[in-house]
């Protein structure tokens, strides 16, 4: 059966759409920007420029590639999304951690400027700059669930679900440069005192996020094995659950 144009349009829009509005609040690339000033501390424009734009393309392929393979993914290694929240999201609580205790400490601006040479940013551009603080376990999740959704009965229209998901990925990612080229210049109507201010309550703020990634995957495994417990004891004495 052929489709028209105009049902076509409609589920390119819609996955277009679809990616944009689910990603952009997971993602949260004002807030992440702060991150990203804070754990390139001394470097120079230039380099905060190239890692702004490699990030930018690391996030777009990683939600590309796990809408269209993310769950075969799981289902090969055994894994279920709640775990990878608990893990991402400890993940998450430690580098949360570790910038906490960084900007605590005074006078290490020069020695960062020193340390951070074009191959030091080259080798923290995905981790831990891409993956888990800009794409974190949560963005996974709802990466995944996108793709799942762009499975369509007629071939044709999942084609254009995913040619319209691809052009939405990629136009997060252009909002995710736009944000970490221009943080510095959002962040100095604060002056020092006030970037350094909201850079550590960032920093708590993601040791807070981590913790609630990990205890929302961690509930959820805690209620299905008390559920499957009780079912099982339900089973095994010959009594039915009402």
């Amino acid at each position: 059966m052929s489709l028209s144009f105009a049902t076509l349009f409609a589920a390119f829009s819609k996955s277009f759409l679809l990616v944009a509005a689910t990603m952009l609040p997971i993602l949260n690339p004002v807030s992440a920007s702060a991150v990203f000033l804070t754990l390139t501390e001394g470097a120079s424009p230039a380099i905060r420029r190239r890692l702004a734009t490699r990030i930018a393309i690391n996030v777009t392929l990683l939600t590309i590639f796990f809408m269209l393979v993310g769950s075969y993914m799981l289902d090969v290694f055994g894994l279920s999304i709640d775990i990878v929240r608990v893990g991402g999201g400890l993940l998450v609580a430690y580098i949360g951690w570790n910038m906490i205790n960084a900007s605590s400490s005074e006078g290490t601006g020069e020695k960062l400027a020193d340390a951070f040479t074009p191959e030091t940013a080259r080798r923290r551009a995905f981790y831990p700059l891409t993956f888990p603080l800009t794409y974190g376990p949560g963005s996974l999740a709802a990466t995944i669930t996108v793709g799942v959704s762009l499975i369509d009965r007629a071939p044709a229209v999942t084609v254009v679900n995913v040619i319209g998901a691809t052009i939405g990925a990629i136009a997060v990612g252009v909002v995710i440069l736009l944000c970490n080229r221009y943080a510095d210049k959002v962040l100095k109507p604060l002056g020092e005192t006030g970037t350094i201010v909201f850079l550590r309550i960032s920093a708590f703020i993601l040791l807070c996020l981590g913790i609630q990634i990990a205890w929302s995957g961690m509930a959820n495994l805690v209620s299905d094995a008390i559920e499957h417990g009780v079912l099982e004891a339900f089973r095994q004495s010959g009594v039915r659950p009402r």
